[in-house]
């Protein structure tokens, strides 16, 4: 990716922070000290930047929670825990987080690449739970696609109250009720 590129990204997600999730070119240029017009030029549209900067966020997630995440070698279930906790710390340590996972999860710029990460996302979730399964350490009763798309629904609802609490709870203690959750329907061997 092109400096250009990333200052623009980088000043959008600002612009959309600041902004409470609006968003005009003209302060994103200003913001990343360009023309207006090389803004387009990298974006094709406003829709087109606001994807980009979403694009980015799910791309440092699936970094800190999923694709090549480091997560102690223990059980399978410490692993799961590890995960979780990597992926609440990752959403209250950025600042964008609470407009992604809601006011922009909704937005016509947003859904394509919303609906490609939560694809991604499940497909993996649901061969975890296959391999998990194959190895005896969850419940075999379960539907694999189905239990990963009610965990991350249940996941992602229980960080967007969170985040937008005025008080948020401690995220270990999230992590903690996040996991004692998932585990009562896993039911993982420990």
């Amino acid at each position: 990716m092109t400096n250009t590129r990333q200052n623009l990204i980088a000043a959008a997600q600002a612009e959309l922070i600041a902004g409470h999730g609006h968003l005009e070119m003209q302060a994103v240029a200003r913001r990343a000290k360009v023309s207006v017009g090389l803004a387009y030029h990298h974006f094709g549209s406003k829709s087109g930047l606001i994807a980009a900067v979403v694009e980015a966020f799910y791309a440092e997630l699936n970094a800190a929670a999923f694709d090549n995440a480091a997560f102690p070698a223990g059980s399978w279930a410490e692993r799961e825990k590890a995960r979780i906790g990597a992926y609440v710390a990752f959403h209250y340590a950025h600042p964008f987080a609470p407009l992604v996972i809601g006011a922009l999860s909704r937005s016509p710029e947003v859904l394509d690449v919303e609906k490609a990460f939560t694809n991604q996302t499940l497909t993996g979730g649901e061969a975890m739970i296959r391999a998990a399964q194959r190895d005896g350490t969850v419940r075999s009763d379960l539907d694999p696609a189905l239990t990963i798309a009610l965990m991350s629904g249940g996941i992602r609802q229980a960080l967007l109250g969170a985040l937008t609490r005025g008080k948020r709870p401690d995220p270990d203690a999230l992590t903690e009720a996040v996991w004692r959750f998932m585990a009562a329907a896993l039911r993982p061997a420990t």
